[in-house]
Parts: structure tokens; sequence; C-alpha cells
């Protein structure tokens, strides 16, 4: 019974002995990692997981800190991780590898088990996306749209090439999965394709544009012809893609008409109309007849030519209209002046040089004719007054004050123009008289003219044409208008008012021209439109004239 008690109380103990060192390795164990366990390749077995941890932070540091390649296409950049957010998450990677467990299956694991465990990450997906999106611009590529072009007669073509845009978000998501990667990273692009393709580019080439630019096209008008150059037409011709993705011709019609109409005119095929002229036969009013023109038609212009681009002969018939000039022979016969509807002389002083203006501004104005509703320009008639013309140096005046200027006496053929329209009763645009008053002009019924501003307009609103006669003999100018008489006009001139007496100015610089003194006044004259001896309808015409100073010129080569 000894013995036996004995035997049970050894054994018991060996079991707890047992027991203890079953548990004991068991502790051991659980704080461990398995013997054969490793993280990317780096051993890590039997360590404990503050061990293993920082020899990973060891091992794995270049691995942490290399740059991370990403990749489109042919296009590769490289990230830095810290910058962008990626970081090695040690501790996350050896929790759960090691604990404690009394099953005999998990002891022998860890005795004899484990194996390559995968590293985890932190990744700070604002930092990662803001760095991709400064990558951005480096990967994004436009997509080309191919097309073709014409210039100096030349075909240019661009071929379609398809862009891409870089998506920051998948590529971060790409980046967040595979890093740290072996390896480029592959980016997530969007594709943008052409709106054509490269072999419709090749197609339109060679149906329309290379054909159409091969050489020049012959343009046949009746028993005429002549030749248009590439460099001429392709300024009118394009290439446009259509919502079907085809690459289609487009042709200027209005550029295309007046290429093809210049080289018409250059052959000699286009002629532009003459229109009838109503001119002197010494002083007989005529007509120069009319003559028509030769123009293409648009129309044809186009429906042909067009063709002809691609045709093997290009060659375009076009058809050639007659263009009637805008005034025909029998309307300027209708119109034409029938007798003498007004004239008017005045007369000048001895002074050569002037003389000599009013002659040139005289022949200048002679023959000038003015339709029904046709505005007369006397500046744009005579044109500027300058020594090229033949125009000399004499009195005009300025500020009050006589100077001597080119075209000094024009005023003359003005104010003699100004009373041939005062009495054909035509409508008075714009007229200034001048500013003091001369006794040789009728009062309040004179106009000054000076280049370019100061002008005189009237407005032809008798209905009939209006041909002006003008010449000088010797000391006076008549100008007359030959037309269709409409109105008898009468003037009747009012009394002078608010007079003003003239000073007496001594000058004795060698400019000097001297002055005859003549008082200041206003006066108004009516002009009467009659009928049949009735009055219709009257106008005033109100006139200011300052004093015409009495100037005395001391000086020897003042005059």
């Amino acid at each position: 019974m000894r013995e036996s008690g004995s035997a049970a109380l050894r054994l018991a103990i060996a079991l707890m002995v047992i027991g203890a060192g079953y548990l004991g390795a068991a502790w051991f164990l659980g704080r461990h990692l398995p013997a054969n366990t490793s993280v990317a390749g780096v051993p890590v077995g039997g360590m404990s997981p503050a061990s293993a941890e920082s020899t990973l932070r060891r091992a794995l540091v270049s691995k942490e800190r290399a740059a991370l390649v990403v990749q489109a296409g042919d296009r590769t950049e490289r990230l830095d991780p810290r910058v962008a957010g990626l970081s090695l998450d040690y501790g996350a990677t050896v929790a759960g590898l090691s604990g404690f467990e009394l099953a005999p299956r998990a002891l022998w694991d860890h005795l004899t088990g484990g194996g390559d465990e995968p590293l985890r990450t932190r990744v700070d997906e604002p930092r990662l996306e803001a760095a991709l999106a400064d990558l951005k611009a480096r990967f994004d590529r436009p997509v080309v749209q191919g097309g073709i072009t014409f210039s100096a007669g030349r075909v240019a073509v661009v071929k379609p090439v398809a862009g891409a845009t870089l998506s920051v978000s998948e590529t971060a998501h790409e980046v967040a999965q595979r890093w740290p990667a072996q390896g480029a990273v592959a980016a997530k692009t969007t594709v943008a394709e052409p709106a054509v393709s490269a072999e419709e580019v090749d197609r339109g080439n060679r149906e329309f544009a290379a054909p159409a630019m091969s050489g020049p096209v012959k343009v046949v008008a009746g028993s005429k012809s002549f030749s248009v150059p590439p460099a001429a037409y392709s300024p009118a011709l394009a290439m446009k893609p259509g919502a079907d993705g085809g690459l289609a011709p487009v042709v200027d019609n209005a550029k295309l008409v007046a290429v093809v109409r210049a080289a018409a005119v250059s052959a000699g095929l286009e002629v532009k109309p003459r229109d009838a002229r109503i001119t002197f036969t010494g002083t007989t009013p005529v007509v120069v007849p009319a003559v028509t023109g030769t123009a293409l038609d648009d129309a044809s212009v186009v429906s042909a030519f067009v063709p002809a681009l691609t045709a093997p002969d290009r060659t375009a018939a076009v058809k050639a209209v007659v263009v009637q000039p805008k005034l025909t022979t029998a309307q300027a016969e209708r119109i034409k002046p029938k007798e003498v509807i007004s004239t008017f002389t005045t007369y000048f002083p001895h002074n050569p040089p002037r003389t000599n203006n009013i002659t040139i501004a005289a022949r200048t104005l002679n023959g000038t004719y003015v339709g029904p509703g046709e505005q007369f320009s006397l500046n744009r008639t005579l044109g500027e007054r300058t020594a090229a013309k033949g125009y000399a140096s004499a009195p005009v005046i300025e500020d009050g004050r006589l100077k001597k200027d080119y075209g000094g006496g024009v005023s003359q053929v003005s104010t003699t123009t100004f009373n041939a329209a005062f009495f054909a009763g035509v409508h008075i645009d714009q007229y200034l008289p001048h500013s003091f008053y001369i006794s040789r002009y009728p009062e309040g019924r004179e106009a000054t003219v000076s280049w370019p501003d100061v002008d005189q307009r009237w407005t032809n609103d008798t209905g009939y044409g209006i041909l002006i006669q003008a010449g000088v003999s010797g000391n006076a100018i008549t100008v007359t208008f030959h037309g269709t008489k409409v109105w008898d006009i009468e003037s009747v001139k009012g009394p002078r008012r608010n007079v003003v007496p003239p000073r007496t100015i001594v000058d004795n610089r060698p400019t000097c021209v001297p002055q005859t003194p003549s008082p200041g006044f206003d006066v108004t004259v009516s002009r009467i439109f009659k009928k049949g001896g009735k009055t219709v309808k009257t106008s005033s015409f109100t006139t200011h004239y300052i004093p015409e100073d009495n100037v005395r010129c001391t000086h020897p080569k003042a005059g």
C-alpha cells in the first residue's frame, strides 16, 4: 500500500513537471514568431515581435525609401514615397504572427512552421493624390485631330494621334495596392480617340486633296478659256470632319468665285461695263454711250469648278453673262440736261497767282456731272490744292487776317458755284461764308472753301442730271448749271444788322498782307421757290461777318 501510494505521487509530480514544461514552452513560443517566418524575404523566425520589427526596419529601409516608378506608355515618372505619403507599417506586419496557444499542433507549427508574410503599408491618400496630380501634366497627351489643309497650292496632311488623360484617383488606388512594387506601376489613363481616323485622313487625301492640288484647272466660257493654278484657288478649299467621322471637302464659294473671276479679268474674258457719261461737246451737253460688260455666272463657276478638281481632264465649263451698266445710254438720254437752269458770274481783281488758281480750279470743275439724288462736294471734285497741281501761293483768310497759301482764290470758284446752286434750287447741305465781307461777292450769298474740312456740299434733288460748266474769261469766272428747270428762284436780302466798325492795325512783319477796311454786320438772305409765278416755299440763310480791319504793312518786303 505504501509503495503504491509512492508511485502515484511520483506520477503526479512527473505529470506536474511535464505540464509546467509544456506551459512554459507554450508561453515561450507564444512570445516569438514561428521558426521559419520571413517578411519580404527577410528571415525573422524565432524572433520576438519587437526584434522582428527592428530587424525589418534595418533590412527594408532602402526598399521603403526607393523611388516609385509610374509608367504610362513610353512615359515614366518617379515618385518619392515619403512625399507621396507611402510608408511601411512594421508593427501591423508582425502583429498576429505570435501569440500564446496550448494546442499541440500550434506549438508544433511554432517549432517547425511559418512562411513568407506580406508587408503591411500605410497610405496617406490625399498626399498620394496630390503627388500624382503634380505629375498629371507630364502624363497627359492632347489628342491630335487628323486633318488636311491647303496652303499656297500644297496639301498639308496631319496624322491623327489619340490623346490620354491621367486618372489620378484610379492611379492612386493602383499605387496603394502595388507599393512597394517590383518594377513600374502602370498608370491608369483615359484615352481620347481622334474624331477622324488615320484611314479616313488617307482616304480624303487620296480621293480629293491630292487630285485637287495636282495641277491648274482649265476654265472654258464659250470660245475662250484660261487656267487657274492651285496656289490661287487653294485658299477657298478646306476639309472638315462630319458627324459620322468622315472627312469631307468644304468650299468657300465666295472666295472661289472671286479667284476665278479675277483670273477671267486677267485673261480679258471678264470686262466691267462702262456707264453712259454726260459731258460737253463744246458747250453742248452730249451723252457718251454706255458699254455692256461680260462676267462669269457665279453659280456656274461653283457647280463646274469643284467637280473639275478631281476630274481627269480638269476642265470647268462655265457660263458668261452680259452685264448691263448702271446708267444706260437710254437712261442718260432721258436725264441729259436740256437747258440752262442757272448761271452766275463773279469778278476778281488783277492778281496773277490768284487768277492762276481760279483758272485751274474752274478747269477741274468744268464738265462735272451730278446725277439725280447725288451729292456734290467741291473738295472732292478739286482735291487738295498743291504746287504739284500747279496751284500758286496767294492770299487766303485765316483768323480774320489775310495770309498767303497754296490755292488762294479758289474760294471765288466756291462762291460762284454756290450762287449757281442757289439759283438752281438744289438742296444746300454745307457751306461756310467768309469770316469778313468781301465786296465783290453778294452779301450773305457766298461760300469759302479750305482743304480738307471746309467744304461746299449740295444735293441734286431736281430729279434730273446737272452738268456743270465753268470757265474764266478776262477778270471773270462764270459757273453755269445745265439741267431741267424745276424752280424759278428769287433772292431777297434783308438790311445789315449789328454793324461793327473795323480797327486799324500797323504790321511791320515781312509776311504782312494789307487789307482794305470794311465793317462787320449780320445779314439774312431768303431764297424763294416759285412755280408758275406762285411761291411754293422759302428758305433763309443768315450770315455773321466780323469787321475787316484796316491793315497797314510797313515792312519793305510785305505785300
